[in-house]
């Protein structure tokens, strides 16, 4: 299999267990991931709806990263644009036939499953290189193009950030929040590291020029 079709497959997968990661966390309903909790209380502020204000962000963020580093605009992020929500929703109505009202130790475990399930997948899109959604460009852009810190370290810094924001306007905030704001970035690290990278460059490792 060649490396481009490793990557445009990594990409599809990545952004597909993403949004069954969404619908996971939906399940759980003990806090949103921080993007949303932005989104959310954002939306908050001018009384309108989450769907709403999602585009006006995202789209925003879509044309900062357009001018600073357009790169990391491609194919997966057209796939993360129209795929998340549709795996989302499907995931969503799994967890709902399957276990129609769960305890609260079963949705620590969907938040947990939802954690470890969005960081490898992210790991897995991030590494593919074509493409990530506007807020994942965030981080990547601080680590990568500007070198202000590692990658692990902003992306705990901007979660940080959209649940403060999340949190003043009045959006919810749980554990799964907090969980995913202080260790998404640990976490994909890992599995950049230990899964995605060497799927995608094999035993000789990520090369010295891409690092």
């Amino acid at each position: 299999m060649s490396q481009k079709t490793k990557r445009i497959l990594m990409a599809f997968f990545g952004v597909i267990v993403t949004g069954f990661c969404v619908g996971t966390f939906q399940k759980a309903n003990l806090g949103t991931d921080p993007f949303t909790c932005l989104v959310t209380g954002i939306a908050n502020i001018f009384g309108s709806t989450y769907s709403t204000f999602y585009v006006v962000v995202t789209g925003a963020l879509l044309v900062g990263v357009f001018f600073v580093d357009r790169h990391y605009i491609g194919i997966a992020t057209l796939i993360n644009l129209f795929g998340t929500g549709i795996s989302a929703d499907l995931m969503r109505n799994f967890w709902d036939m399957l276990i129609p009202e769960p305890g609260y130790g079963i949705r620590i475990v969907l938040i947990l499953i939802g954690v470890l399930g969005s960081c490898f997948s992210a790991s897995v899109y991030f590494t593919a290189d074509v493409g990530v959604s506007a807020y994942d460009a965030v981080s990547l852009i601080a680590a990568n193009k500007y070198k202000l810190m590692p990658f692990r370290v902003c992306r705990v810094l901007s979660d940080l950030v959209c649940v403060t924001v999340g949190l003043i306007f009045h959006a919810m905030v749980g554990i799964g929040t907090v969980i995913t704001a202080l260790f998404m970035g640990p976490v994909i690290q890992w599995f950049n590291t230990h899964v995605s990278e060497p799927f995608l460059y094999g035993s000789e490792g990520k090369p010295e020029s891409l690092s």
